[in-house]
């Protein structure tokens, strides 16, 4: 399993990433983001959930 990554994070590998709840599980409508590399990850949908590398 993937660690849980904060938004506005840098330096995280390049790729696709998926909104998860503060506790990992999934997000009804959740959004998805891909990033490249040296982006910050985006706001989630709620504040306290994160981000996971698909």
């Amino acid at each position: 399993m993937s660690k849980i990554i904060k938004p506005g994070s840098d330096n995280q590998r390049p790729g696709s990433y998926h909104e998860v709840g503060p506790r990992g599980g999934s997000v009804p409508d959740g959004h998805n983001a891909t990033i490249d590399s040296g982006d910050r990850l985006p706001p989630t949908t709620k504040k306290g959930n994160g981000w996971m590398h698909n």
